[in-house]
């Protein structure tokens, strides 16, 4: 990675453009310490469908190259939830990490979040996963609820973290 720790990632919302580059940044960061899904079969997409739009996120560039993005929308549709904004994913490349991406995603999340009116700002961890539960806690987000054993990864349960930030 050409990049250096001083060099910030450079944030923006995804266009259409960069359907190929996502997916297969999907596809190249898939694990299940984050992932419930299967692997996605074709890294070359598609990425974006009717309820995934390029709108909906936030995509870091590192030297010119797409390496990390989140995923900022709506829990549901109802007016009654219009004030909360959800983190529905959240991936960064293995040779990103550690130049600060994933905190800068977080951020701009957060930003993105209060800039659309809203208060709270939510997600689902899965609980193996202390790298990303200890980033999200610095930016402070605390656990609000934990589902036991609610998804079976490899043959082991792991449990579903729901944490949360006010705005």
């Amino acid at each position: 990675m050409p990049a250096t720790r001083r060099q910030p990632p450079h944030i923006r919302t995804a266009q259409p453009d960069d359907e190929k580059a996502l997916a297969r940044l999907d596809h190249d960061t898939w694990s299940t310490l984050h992932a419930v899904t299967p692997r996605p079969q074709d890294p070359t997409g598609p990425f974006f469908d009717e309820r995934h739009q390029p709108e909906d996120y936030l995509v870091a560039e590192l030297a010119g190259l797409v390496v990390g993005y989140i995923r900022i929308v709506c829990p549901t549709r109802l007016a009654s939830h219009a004030h909360v904004r959800q983190i529905q994913g959240l991936a960064v490349l293995e040779e990103a990490r550690g130049h600060g991406v994933g905190r800068a995603l977080i951020r701009a999340a957060v930003a993105e979040a209060r800039g659309r009116g809203a208060r709270r700002l939510t997600l689902r961890v899965l609980g193996h996963n202390a790298p990303a539960r200890a980033l999200y806690a610095s930016e402070g987000f605390t656990v609000e609820g934990v589902h036991p054993e609610e998804f079976r990864l490899d043959g082991t349960y792991v449990d579903d973290v729901v944490m949360g930030l006010r705005l």
